[in-house]
């Protein structure tokens, strides 16, 4: 059975499709303590028919476990020693101007202290994804062997199997470590591949955890994971590992995912609280926007990667080209056609669109937002995305003519790119940011440009590895401080307000910036760590204070002073007298927020600090939280049969718990309310697995349920049809 449908306040969620029932289920077991194999079989053996199937020794303390579902749950009630029991996820993966961007190709310049060249040579950096080509001429340099912990043997080669081929470990290897036609950011960093996601690029917690696992057995330096599920919550297992791999000294990157431009979008392990948490800026693009006789303000194209470059020289008719099928295109030659998204893929289209004589194709979406994506095969005619509002709009209003303005564009937050806070600690997420449109890297047998967070992470993580060869001695928290300190914060102007002067995104849209290498690695001065939260507001607590620890790294002294941030009502600072360190030295210093509720009525306040450190001043994002803000009350809706005869499960994530939760189901074609397939009160934060008996299930057929989660007086839903078979 497949997800059909899934709506979150209108707004469409994609979710993979649910994997094809068995008997057993998996989870990830977390203990309080290290646990000989003897004492953890011991701990399973009074739950019957439990099989133990992986020892976690490095990312965390524990085990997974295979069996049913209710031996499982009797397991964790029994046995003191457990501390948390997680089901088993799906992740899957995310998506040589950007190397200039960052500052990359300046830093070859560099010398470290052996008086070598900076290229990342001497560092190791572990790529947890669908596996490397290592027979690739820019990658076999570097390859320095790996694991492969879906067929559970050394050799981590990308899947080949047709229609299931997976090209995504090796594009992000490229980015990280290519040296051949192209060099990626680290071009002598060594590499090692993790093949946690097998055919189609699909994979679970347990593959992922035991490939971290596994790298941090082999002790690599940089760990880059671009991949990530939809859950917004930092108690995930993979999320409490990168946690744990940066306390034992390796530098965690992550890519935050691509379920923006809404925030509290930013999933696991994107939430790790100590990885570096990675969202996607543009590099210099030529974009495209059409112009429409009445309209005053034009709208934006987001051409396909793998489109040939928009240059229409004047003015074309628009002609509705419906789903883009041969039958739909009858009058689209010398025409723009505007297409509807879905029914075939976006390669189709076009080439349908190519065959009819087509000058170029507008796809719009089929459900609210933008989207990104990638033709399969070049087209010699342009093709590009608009959102569902702008395409329903513009069919409105034919017939109509069109051209073409170019706009360049550099440095802007990627709308793909999710956002934060993060949910339950309200952490900043993303930490930094780097390009990830529009990146040409290495695949199976050539070459590619692929958008998407993915390719952002591993520009950081190959700047790590650049850092890291310069400072062999700094910790992880002070690479990451570096890269944060020395961040550009990018701002945004607003089509409707052009007048007005450039704004900031908001801290948790974009952390600190985007990432400048050079600048990192020249640092003198580290702060961490890197970002400011502040707690939560209480009755009891109107006070808040954060410490922090700046090391002059330099080997001279410096002074410090902080920048008094703008007035806002309601709130008063207390920031550090200005200082002086000597070489080397470092202090802890104690930044104080007081807050008057009775002033101050925002849910949500953010911004930037600035610390005059020498002749450099280093930005520290921060947020403060007044109330329960305004995140998603629930996420993360699976629905499938269950292990018994007539039985089905769901699970469900509770960002922040719930005061009353159920799951309601309606007639998909009267929205007639049919009855509660499950009602609670009371919930805590966290992931809800639960199984229903044939007895409590209403009769077989195809229903609306409506998933919803009130706390705080918020209310979500998340609206999905659901097929019940008995």
């Amino acid at each position: 059975m497949k997800f059909l449908l899934s709506l979150l306040l209108a707004t469409q969620l994609y979710h993979p499709a649910i994997p094809k029932p068995t008997k057993d289920t998996i989870a990830i077991v977390i203990l309080d303590k290290p646990h000989t194999q003897e004492e953890i079989k011991k701990l399973i053996q009074p739950s019957k028919h439990l099989k133990l199937r992986r020892i976690f020794r490095e990312a965390l303390d524990g085990f997974s476990v295979q069996g049913r579902p209710e031996m499982i749950a009797l397991l964790a009630k029994r046995q003191k020693h457990i501390v948390h029991v997680s089901p088993v996820h799906e992740y899957r993966v995310q998506t040589e101007e950007s190397v200039k961007i960052i500052g990359a190709e300046e830093v070859r310049r560099f010398y470290d202290r052996d008086n070598k060249r900076l290229t990342g040579k001497g560092v190791t950096v572990g790529v947890i994804d669908t596996g490397v080509d290592y027979t690739h001429p820019d990658l076999k340099p570097n390859y320095s062997g790996g694991h492969d912990l879906v067929d559970n043997d050394n050799d981590p080669m990308e899947t080949t199997d047709p229609g299931k081929a997976t090209i995504h470990g090796t594009h992000v290897a490229g980015v990280i470590a290519a040296n051949g036609k192209i060099k990626g950011v680290a071009p002598e960093a060594k590499i090692v591949a993790y093949r946690a996601l097998g055919p189609g690029g699909g994979g679970t917690t347990e593959q992922v955890l035991a490939a971290l696992d596994q790298a941090m057995k082999d002790k690599v330096d940089i760990v880059n994971l671009s991949l990530g599920n939809n859950i917004n919550g930092p108690d995930l297992p993979i999320s409490l590992a990168l946690d744990r791999a940066v306390t034992k000294g390796i530098v965690a990157v992550a890519a935050a995912g691509n379920s923006g431009p809404k925030v509290w979008t930013v999933g696991s392990p994107g939430t790790s609280s100590k990885a570096i948490s990675v969202g996607a800026s543009t590099p210099t693009l030529l974009i495209p926007y059409l112009l429409i006789e009445g309209r005053r303000l034009p709208l934006r194209i987001q051409p396909l990667e793998g489109s040939t470059d928009w240059t229409l020289d004047r003015s074309y008719d628009l002609v509705d080209g419906g789903l883009g099928r041969k039958k739909d295109l009858r009058h689209a030659a010398g025409k723009v056609v505007l297409i509807k998204r879905g029914g075939l893929t976006f390669s189709e289209k076009a080439k349908n669109a190519q065959e009819a004589g087509a000058k170029a194709v507008l796809i719009y979406n089929n459900v609210a937002g933008s989207f990104l994506g990638n033709l399969e095969a070049e087209t010699a005619i342009p093709v590009g995305s608009l959102t569902k509002k702008d395409g329903e709009w513009l069919l409105k209003q034919q017939p109509t003519l069109v051209r073409l303005l170019i706009k360049k564009e550099k440095d802007q937050l990627a709308e793909f790119s999710s956002r934060g806070p993060v949910t339950g600690t309200w952490e900043i997420k993303p930490d930094i940011l780097a390009p990830g449109v529009a990146i040409n890297s290495t695949i199976p047998g050539g070459y590619l440009s692929l958008q998407g967070t993915s390719m952002a992470a591993p520009h950081v993580a190959g700047a790590c590895a650049l850092i890291k060869q310069a400072h062999p001695d700094w910790t992880p928290e002070q690479i990451k401080a570096a890269l944060m300190n020395t961040a550009q914060p990018l701002t945004t102007t607003s089509e409707t307000q052009q007048t007005k002067a450039p704004a900031h995104y908001r801290t948790y849209e974009q952390g600190a910036g985007r990432i400048q290498v050079a600048e990192a690695i020249q640092a003198e001065s580290l702060v961490t760590p890197g970002s400011i939260r502040f707690d939560k507001f209480s009755n009891s607590n109107h006070v808040h204070q954060v410490k922090l620890q700046v090391h002059n790294v330099s080997s001279r002294r410096q002074r410090y002073s902080f920048a008094i941030p703008a007035h806002e009502d309601g709130l008063h600072w207390r920031l550090p007298f200005s200082f002086i360190l000597g070489p080397k030295q470092s202090k802890v210093i104690t930044i104080r927020l007081t807050v008057d509720p009775a002033v101050f009525k925002k849910k949500i306040h953010d911004g930037y600090f600035r610390l005059h450190a020498g002749s450099r001043i280093l930005s520290l994002p921060y947020l403060y939280v007044l109330e329960e803000p305004g995140y998603p009350r629930v996420m993360g809706f699976d629905f499938a049969m269950g292990d018994h005869p007539g039985s089905y499960r769901y699970e469900v994530y509770l960002p922040g718990g719930a005061e009353e939760f159920g799951i309601a189901l309606f007639n998909p074609e009267s929205y007639r309310f049919v009855a509660f397939l499950d009602t609670s009160t009371r919930l805590k934060k966290g992931l809800i697995s639960k199984e229903l008996p044939a007895a409590e299930l209403p009769p077989s057929g195809t229903y609306l349920a409506k998933v919803f989660a009130k706390k705080a007086g918020k209310e979500d839903y998340i609206e999905t049809l659901i097929t019940i078979l008995k």
